[in-house]
């Protein structure tokens, strides 16, 4: 598991949700003002870094992720972009604003296994129009070596409170 003091995983109270933008939610997570998704836990990776239209998470491909070949299911990876592009989104969202993933692709470069060490996903906004967000992300490993890469498709659900 990754090293995070204190992380607390859960959800937060949909209320106090809906007075922050998304990239105030983000940067609380990260803060440890409020509870880190039960995923993160689940599949031992965490929000590392946010900015405006970008995210980052690092995580440890563990024996609990291997396929039957004994490397890392490529499914980790595909989550691990589809989380980093969709926060990359989530940053641009005001107050109250939800989006989903209608469409994540994602291409191998390089096996993952337990002996990559920690990865770390990073990705960015690369179109935005008023109700679909575009984002292309990286998945690394300790040396920069390409292992992962792909883009997501973010549909914005509802406009928050700019609407």
């Amino acid at each position: 598991m990754l090293d995070v003091p204190d992380r607390r995983y859960g959800l937060a109270d949909p209320k106090a949700l809906a007075a922050m933008t998304g990239r105030q939610v983000l940067e609380a997570i990260m803060a440890g003002g409020l509870p880190a998704p039960p995923m993160a836990r689940t599949l031992d990776f965490t929000l590392v870094g946010v900015g405006d239209g970008s995210a980052a998470f690092e995580g440890e491909p563990g024996e609990a992720f291997l396929n039957p070949m004994g490397a890392v299911h490529g499914g980790w990876a595909l989550t691990l972009v589809d989380s980093a592009a969709g926060c990359a989104g989530m940053t641009l969202l005001p107050a109250g604003g939800l989006y989903t993933t209608i469409e994540t692709k994602v291409n191998f470069a390089r096996p993952i296994t337990t002996d990559t060490g920690r990865v770390r996903a990073e990705a960015i906004i690369v179109g935005r129009g008023r109700r679909i967000l575009s984002a292309e992300a990286r998945v690394t490993d300790a040396k920069g070596r390409l292992l992962a890469h792909g883009t997501s498709t973010l549909m914005v659900l509802n406009e928050g409170a700019a609407a």
